[in-house]
């Protein structure tokens, strides 16, 4: 069988994992660098990456391209925070080329919302209609003990702009015991009355941080039970592709979601793997086997060996992750920064 006959034969076949799930969904860091550094995800003092082992936007454009190749509909683009990567723009530009042939159905964004005002038009001028932005407060003493470094304002002229831009908006909000468990309801009200959604997710256990987790770990089956004491929570049928499940709050008419990595599993639904900007790939967040794909990126122009090598790490795709916060030990459950892999 001729060598291009046969790419084109594996482009086709779908990617599906041992337990029968369809990976649909590739979210991709494109740089560990963020101009933030949140508590719950970086220690103050970081050591980034050399930029030799960083993935180039034209290595990034063809491994997310041989993604979409083989049934990836749905592509996210991370960090660190994405938005600080030089020429990032370019980059959600080439892959909106996937949109306008069919191949992908949403291309979206994660970001911490700090340089939305520079770049919101661009985005959705390149095909991105959806962006989650990072956003755990709204008070800005307690927004600067979160980031460190971040200003409040500057995030709400990106939100502002974004949504002049037409972007639709999800604030995620990481639920922090003794630091926002009381900005929730100032939340809920704030993103009501801007159409914003609004998700709340368990910290999760990730890389060596400044302080122990357990004592910030706050389950979020206690935060719902607190605010509907004060809200009407309706559970409804929406879903995004990802982990959150959703209420409706009927005072408002926003979504609120729910994600929760510790205290419900939600791993027998899976469809995603996320690829580092040294173009390592992770079949699951919460485990450390790993594949090598920079390598076959720049040892050879064929995809054949990438599509290759992407349907040998798709097969090691474990059943569920192994996040556990455990009050006797500091150690995370997995040693790398959620920076590193991508949120």
């Amino acid at each position: 069988m001729p060598d291009d006959f046969a790419q084109t034969i594996m482009e086709k076949t779908p990617l599906v994992d041992p337990f029968g799930r369809h990976i649909s969904y590739l979210r991709v860091s494109v740089t560990d660098r963020c101009d933030f550094r949140c508590v719950y995800c970086m220690a103050e003092q970081m050591q980034f990456l050399p930029k030799s082992e960083v993935l180039s936007l034209e290595e990034l454009d063809r491994v997310c391209s041989a993604f979409i190749e083989r049934g990836v509909r749905k592509l996210r683009i991370t960090g660190g925070e994405p938005l600080v990567r030089k020429d990032i723009l370019h980059l959600f530009q080439r892959l909106g080329r996937h949109l306008a042939s069919g191949a992908l159905d949403e291309l979206t964004l994660t970001t911490n919302g700090s340089q939305l005002k520079t770049y919101a038009v661009g985005l959705y001028e390149a095909g991105v209609r959806r962006i989650n932005v990072s956003l755990d407060t709204l008070d800005d003493a307690m927004f600067a003990k979160i980031t460190r470094r971040g200003r409040l304002a500057q995030v709400l002229e990106g939100l502002k702009a974004a949504h002049e831009a037409g972007l639709s908006v999800k604030i995620n909000a990481v639920a922090l015991r003794g630091i926002n468990d009381q900005a929730f309801d100032e939340m809920i009200r704030f993103c009501g009355e801007r159409g914003f959604d609004l998700t709340l997710i368990e910290t999760m256990p990730l890389g060596e941080i400044d302080e122990n987790r357990t004592d910030r770990f706050l389950p979020l089956s206690l935060v719902k039970a607190d605010l509907e004491t004060r809200w009407t929570l309706e559970d409804i049928p929406h879903r995004t592709g990802g982990p959150a499940r959703y209420v409706r709050v009927r005072e408002t008419g926003g979504r609120l979601g729910f994600i929760t990595p510790l205290t419900q599993n939600f791993c027998e639904g899976c469809n995603r793997v996320r690829l580092t900007c040294t173009g390592t790939l992770f079949m699951c967040l919460g485990q450390e086997d790993k594949a090598d794909l920079r390598t076959v990126l720049r040892q050879s122009s064929n995809n054949a060996d990438l599509h290759a090598a992407i349907d040998q790490a798709i097969k090691r795709k474990p059943k569920r992750h192994d996040f556990i916060i455990d009050g006797a030990t500091r150690a995370p459950a997995v040693a790398r920064h959620m920076s590193v892999t991508g949120g």
